[in-house]
């Protein structure tokens, strides 16, 4: 079996930066094992698969699923991003709004404007934590954080940008942590809101470049601290990405480029 595979940074202006996901287009949906195992092989922090809804028939809307190495995830915002980018731009160019069904974060519209383009995801509001996962401020090292926070994954806020950029986690340690994900973040400077790193050791994914789920919770948390709905947000990973953000109503609007990388072929 050939199937046609395409690697693109996602949230990035330039190859090399912003997140890199391998997006497969399928006519319809392999084992579960099969997937797996393909995104392994790729060994990047996600591979997604789509087929046209309703197993491969034609229509406008598109089926959706993410993988790490390891596991399934219930969203993904890069991998989303370069699925889109792969249908816009070589499948079915000029395309400007695309439907993804998805099995748990229901349909993703992603709308493309020139080369940018934004992601409509559920928005997932923060609750304050009582206290700190048991090992995780351990874990993670540095500074004492400002406030701990959780939704899908634990948020935890520092003072600066700097505290978060010098953190150096015990990744073995912090795979061991209670909850899908530990997102870090701070205020920014210099045009950019606010700042951000995701770890998910424990998912197979010790620091993920740039994380679009992840801002389905710093928006919202952003958003009432700033007084603002519109922002400018950069996750200040080693690749580093940028995205622009909004918060409307109980959805999220998260904006990035694409760059196309690889394009090729998986034989099995």
């Amino acid at each position: 079996m050939r199937l046609p595979i395409y690697q693109v940074d996602a949230f990035a202006d330039a190859v090399f930066t912003g997140n890199p996901a391998a997006v497969v287009p399928l006519e319809s949906w392999l084992p579960d094992e099969t997937l797996q195992a393909i995104a392994m092989e790729n060994n990047l922090a996600e591979t997604a698969y789509f087929v046209r809804s309703g197993e491969g028939r034609s229509g406008d809307g598109y089926d959706l699923r993410w993988f790490t190495p390891t596991v399934e995830v219930d969203l993904c915002g890069h991998a989303t991003l370069a699925s889109a980018f792969v249908i816009a731009t070589i499948l079915e160019p000029g395309r400007e709004r695309i439907d993804f069904t998805t099995r748990q974060a229901g349909v993703l519209t992603v709308t493309r404007s020139g080369d940018l383009y934004t992601l409509d995801f559920p928005c997932r509001p923060p609750e304050p934590l009582a206290e700190a996962p048991a090992g995780l401020l351990e874990a993670l090292g540095g500074p004492k954080p400002v406030a701990l926070l959780k939704s899908r994954d634990v948020l935890v806020v520092y003072e600066d940008a700097a505290a978060v950029s010098s953190l150096a986690p015990d990744m073995a340690a912090l795979a061991k942590i209670e909850g899908f994900a530990v997102n870090v973040t701070a205020p920014g400077s210099g045009g950019v809101d606010f700042v951000s790193r995701f770890f998910a050791p424990g998912q197979g994914i010790p620091e993920d470049p740039v994380t679009g789920s992840a801002h389905c919770t710093l928006i919202p948390y952003w958003a009432a601290r700033l007084g603002k709905d519109r922002l400018e947000a950069r996750q200040i990973s080693a690749r580093g990405g940028a995205l622009s953000c909004e918060l409307a109503g109980d959805r999220v609007k998260i904006g990035g480029r694409g760059v196309l990388f690889l394009e090729g072929a998986i034989h099995i």
